[in-house]
């Protein structure tokens, strides 16, 4: 079986990275970022490795590392370089294949990794399975619908949703509209930190391990 799972949002700003880390935690699986952006605000792997408590999982270093925070086709034209899917490709396969690994991208699945390639037919060629990080906002049915049916148009795998921030009835006509599950959700906290993480994690478990 297949152990990739790619975690993709409706949108930016929706918690994918409390979101892979609770399913690193979950899962004791190993996580990688292929491409960061946005450096001066720090990387996503530094901020799962200080959430994540278990000793198992192995953080993989970025393919590219960029400074804008920016999508990351833009990213890399700011700084003169290109982002080479085949080269994120090559990196995949030199992983462990017996291994779980959670694979955080940018943003959702229309954005462009590089001035050809977008985020959903990376995801396709990865072989990957994908979650939904998602929440609630004005506009957010629409995205979480235009996810669903793009995944399920072009057969891309979906293990199911993982819901962010407060609560609302919009999720349960998401889940009903889609026909995609949900995992679980993750609260709103006011302090994100190691226990949170582990909180969140021991209940998504049962959960993922069903669907996966």
């Amino acid at each position: 079986m297949n152990k990739r799972i790619f975690i993709t949002g409706t949108g930016t700003g929706v918690g994918k990275t409390v979101t892979a880390a609770c399913v690193t935690e979950a899962l004791q699986a190993d996580y990688w970022k292929p491409v960061q952006t946005g450096l001066s605000e720090g990387t996503d792997t530094n901020t799962i490795l200080s959430l994540i408590s278990n000793t198992t999982t192995i953080c993989h270093p970025e393919v590219y590392a960029l400074e804008a925070p920016e999508s990351p086709h833009l990213a890399a034209r700011m700084q003169q370089q290109s982002i080479e899917v085949d080269r994120i490709l090559a990196r995949l396969e030199a992983f462990d294949p017996s291994r779980q690994l959670v694979i955080e991208g940018a943003g959702g699945l229309m954005v462009p990794v590089n001035e050809e390639v977008f985020t959903l037919e990376m995801i396709s060629r990865m072989q990957a399975r994908v979650i939904i990080a998602a929440q609630n906002y004005l506009g957010s049915i629409n995205h979480a619908m235009l996810t669903a049916r793009l995944l399920q148009h072009t057969g891309v795998p979906v293990i199911g949703w993982i819901f962010g921030g407060d609560w609302h009835s919009n999720e349960e006509d998401i889940i009903r509209w889609s026909g995609i599950p949900r995992i679980g959700r993750i609260p709103q906290a006011t302090t994100v930190g190691k226990a949170f993480i582990q909180e969140q994690a021991q209940l998504l478990s049962p959960s993922l391990h069903q669907l996966l």
